[in-house]
Order: C-alpha cells, then sequence, then structure tokens
C-alpha cells in the first residue's frame, strides 16, 4: 500500500510565478529519496485557490525519513518570498489505484 502526502498551499494573489518556479526547481529535493514515486504539482484552475503538491511514497516510513530529512534544511515557510502563504498538510494511504496502460 503506497502513502500519499498532499500539500494545500494557499497563496497571495501574484505569486503563481514563483511557486511554479520554485517548484521546477525541486528535484534535488526529493526525487533521489528513498521509496520516492512520484510528484504533481496541481494549478489550481476552477473552484479552488489552492496549489496541491502530492508527492507518492512506497511507504509512511520513507516518507517519514524524507521529512526528517527536510527538516535539517533551511525552511522554506520562513523565507521572505513565502510571506502570506500558508501550508495544509494530509496523509493518506492508496487503497485503489488505477492507470490505463500506455499513457
Amino acid at each position: 500500500m503506497t502513502f500519499v502526502n498532499i500539500c494545500a498551499l494557499s497563496y497571495p494573489q501574484g505569486a503563481e510565478k514563483m511557486i511554479e518556479e520554485r517548484f521546477a526547481h525541486r528535484a534535488e529535493m526529493v526525487d533521489t529519496m528513498e521509496g520516492f514515486w512520484a510528484f504533481k504539482l496541481m494549478r489550481p484552475v476552477e473552484g479552488e485557490n489552492r496549489y496541491y503538491v502530492v508527492t507518492e511514497w512506497e511507504s509512511e516510513e520513507a516518507f517519514n525519513k524524507y521529512m526528517e530529512w527536510r527538516d535539517t534544511r533551511p525552511d522554506p515557510a520562513k523565507q521572505p518570498q513565502n510571506t502570506g502563504m500558508e501550508i495544509t498538510l494530509m496523509n493518506f494511504e492508496t487503497v485503489e489505484d488505477t492507470e490505463v496502460a500506455g499513457k
């Protein structure tokens, strides 16, 4: 059973470009971590005003190891350009997962 972490990111109007640029350069922060499976940055289109950062992990233990490593790094939430942003973390276990072959 995989583990999914979703970070809902509320942001001040006009911060969209900065958010997307920041995540475009985030590969070294997570992609090489043991147990990491997938990353998605989801931009709001309609009916929502938050970005969603979705990561999928082999297990909750793998995610927790990443969080321990991340806690040794400078906290992005405390950087001046992130003023006015709010983060809500949500964790899930994958119960069912279907993918279309060839896509």
